[in-house]
């Protein structure tokens, strides 16, 4: 904008610049809050995991287009899939990155589509191989800021893309290890077979890189089962996960649980525990770590909220992972102990900043990675916290769960607590809470109110509507609408079946991703 100090004569030079700089300001934050032009970076959204959108969702009028995120299960499956995909990564000219898994017991590639159309661009096979595990684990790379997209690779080393928006030739591939790229190559096998990347990578806003990486034998280097960071430029650190936690029954990174950064990208959290391989009963730690050096800050042992005697559960077949409120107050999903005593809900616990005080925890953990909701969207909300919760809020009716069948997801506020009505803890206060619409069928005789679970580990969060975009186990995606608290959009994208939570996610565009059955929706107006 031009402003001419001819026509303002009581004004000085100065004031004019003064003026014309904040308008330009305004005009310029106006746009950039309407831009197309944030991606979804990988788990959760962003290093945070707030899964706030930074533009308004599309409405759910209809399948765009759709692809297989698992190419070993059959079009025609009905069955149970313990399976947990990988998030999507979204660039900002709209390439949607997707972690596809081909064979039945492993094997990865990487596609990268048209977002408009779905349409193919390029597709990289990867070497990566798993971890042991239970359920099978997420294979899931990351965007950072300048664009460039990495990926899990074969012993602990990762991939990386500096071209990801290639439409007309195949992308340059490099690879680097946290322990030297050098050493990988001179003992292929030593490494292949024993060191495993068991984490989604995070990336931080100058693009260097964390996650969890396990190992399982003996290597020339005699690695051990930690947390790792790479540069920008490519140069790698690491820290035992014992070392981290200042405890030596502690065995590697939880599973699944990508590493998350405080709002300034000074402090990396995430969980470690006390398995070796993998395990659903492990206790464990949430840990505090210097993101530039991966100094140990802090560390607390993770603890049940009813019986606090009793270590809480961070299995290996989950995918909570920490999230850090716009306060700096960090939360993390574990499952109850004794087991099924919260009715498999486990619990979000909750702590400052510095891991030293705990805080209020929410009634619900169990493979589940809480959202961040400004509580100026929610209308009906009339309390002080300036940002509120959005979790699932399942309450499971299976034989050794006890619940009765009535599945929620629920917005919850962090500072205010009351008794929950199934435990009798003091949690998080419920602000609104909402049921899944589909009878289950399993229930039918039992517990005729049951309904089918929400089936995420992630919500999408979208501040422009008002609302929650989450999919459910019925295979309907919806749009919960928090000014009217009602499931106010609904699209089918299968005919609903049983299998491990999976992220939403919201693209540059609004066009809103859903993970059913093995298959990525598209979805939009």
């Amino acid at each position: 904008m031009f402003i001419c100090s001819k026509f303002f004569p009581v004004l000085t030079r100065q004031l004019v610049i003064c003026l014309a700089v904040l308008i330009v300001g305004l005009i310029s934050e106006n746009l950039q809050a309407q831009s197309i032009r944030f991606p979804w970076n990988g788990y959760g959204h962003d290093a945070q995991h707030s899964t706030v959108s930074a533009v308004a969702s599309q409405p759910l009028n209809r399948i765009l287009w759709e692809t297989r995120v698992d190419l070993s299960v059959p079009t025609n499956n009905t069955g149970e899939l313990l399976a947990h995909y990988g998030s999507p990564s979204i660039t900002r000219s709209n390439t949607v990155i997707v972690p596809v898994k081909i064979g039945a017991s492993g094997g990865f590639e990487v596609e990268a589509l048209a977002g408009a159309t779905g349409a193919t661009n390029w597709i990289k096979s990867t070497d990566y191989v798993l971890p042991p595990h239970g359920w099978t684990p997420s294979f899931s790379g990351v965007l950072t800021p300048k664009n460039r997209f990495y990926f899990p690779g074969a012993g602990g080393t990762v991939y990386y893309c500096d071209t990801p928006d290639t439409t007309n030739a195949f992308p340059v591939i490099g690879q680097i290890a946290f322990y030297g790229l050098a050493n990988y190559t001179s003992n292929l096998n030593a490494y292949t077979n024993n060191v495993f990347i068991d984490t989604p990578i995070t990336s931080d806003r100058y693009g260097n890189i964390f996650f969890g990486f396990q190992v399982t034998g003996a290597t020339p280097l005699n690695l051990q089962s930690g947390i790792a960071r790479i540069d920008f430029n490519g140069t790698g650190a690491w820290v035992t996960a014992s070392n981290a936690a200042g405890d030596a029954a502690i065995k590697k990174v939880s599973q699944n649980c990508a590493p998350a950064l405080s709002n300034d990208h000074k402090t990396l959290y995430i969980a470690v525990n006390s398995s070796s391989t993998w395990s659903d009963s492990a206790f464990g730690y949430l840990i505090a770590l210097d993101s530039q050096t991966l100094t140990p800050l802090a560390s607390v042992r993770l603890k049940d909220v009813k019986t606090p005697a009793n270590d809480a559960f961070l299995p290996d077949n989950g995918t909570a992972s920490p999230t850090v409120g716009p306060d700096g107050d960090v939360y993390y999903g574990v499952l109850e102990n004794p087991f099924a005593s919260n009715h498999d809900r486990g619990w979000l616990l909750h702590f400052d900043s510095t891991l030293a005080h705990i805080k209020t925890p929410g009634a619900f953990g169990w493979d589940d990675t809480a959202s961040v909701v400004p509580a100026s969207i929610v209308v009906s909300y009339h309390g002080t916290s300036s940002y509120l919760l959005m979790t699932k809020y399942n309450n499971y009716a299976d034989s050794f769960a006890h619940g009765n069948g009535i599945n929620k997801i629920a917005i919850l506020d962090p500072q205010n607590s009351m008794t929950d009505p199934i435990s009798g803890a003091s949690v998080m206060n419920e602000v609104i809470s909402i049921a899944g619409p589909t009878p289950d069928p399993e229930f039918t005789n039992s517990l005729p109110n049951a309904v089918r679970e929400w089936c995420i580990n992630s919500a999408a969060v979208d501040p422009f509507t008002k609302s929650v975009l989450a999919n459910n186990e019925d295979g309907k995606m919806y749009r919960w609408d928090l000014t009217s608290n009602t499931l106010s959009e609904t699209n089918v994208l299968t005919s609903g079946v049983g299998e491990a939570y999976t992220p939403t996610i919201i693209g540059v565009d609004g066009t809103v991703y859903a993970i059913n059955n093995a298959i990525l929706f598209a979805i939009g107006h």
